[in-house]
């Protein structure tokens, strides 16, 4: 089977606006794309968080994890994998690099610092779990958490593609 010699990329990303252009990935950015797709895909990060489910601080250290591993994938596949193989700007490290400073850090540097002020402030007698609920800024949490899993999910679709594979069925 022929490998896809070029993949269009439209994402819109905080602080950087519009990244567009064509990709031409090589055999090592697609088995990095892989690599960070099952990472993507097998996390609560990119699955909603409805208004009853799941656990900020899980999505937060999930959102966190991604710098470990996104760090060891671009580290393990080396240079290659940040240089663009046509007139685009475009490869693998770009984009990964893009994802972890302007997506998540902001969202992280934001967020982790105030829910763990509010973590430690909470009584005995209360669950965690119920005292996360209660916090005025829940709901605030929850739509930036929202808003990065589009984003991630789209990213993800890109690796999808990058790596030849069908997308699975992620956070939809």
């Amino acid at each position: 089977m022929a490998k896809l010699k070029s993949v269009k990329v439209n994402l819109i990303l905080p602080f950087i606006g519009s990244v567009e252009g064509a990709w031409e990935p090589d055999e090592t950015e697609r088995d990095a794309a892989w690599e960070l797709y099952v990472e993507l895909i097998t996390r609560i990060s990119i699955v909603e968080l409805k208004p009853k489910e799941g656990f900020l601080r899980e999505a937060l250290t999930s959102l966190h994890s991604l710098f470990a591993t996104s760090r060891a994938i671009l580290k393990k596949y080396g240079a290659s994998v940040a240089r663009s193989k046509c007139e685009s700007s475009i490869s693998f490290g770009y984009l990964a690099v893009a994802i972890l400073n302007t997506v998540l850090r902001p969202v992280l540097a934001q967020w982790h610092p105030l829910l763990s002020d509010y973590e430690n402030k909470k009584p005995e007698r209360i669950s965690v779990i119920e005292h996360e609920k209660n916090w005025e800024r829940h709901a605030e949490l929850g739509k930036a958490l929202n808003d990065v899993r589009i984003i991630l999910i789209e990213y993800a679709d890109l690796l999808a593609q990058v790596a030849d594979v069908p997308l699975f069925l992620i956070g939809r």
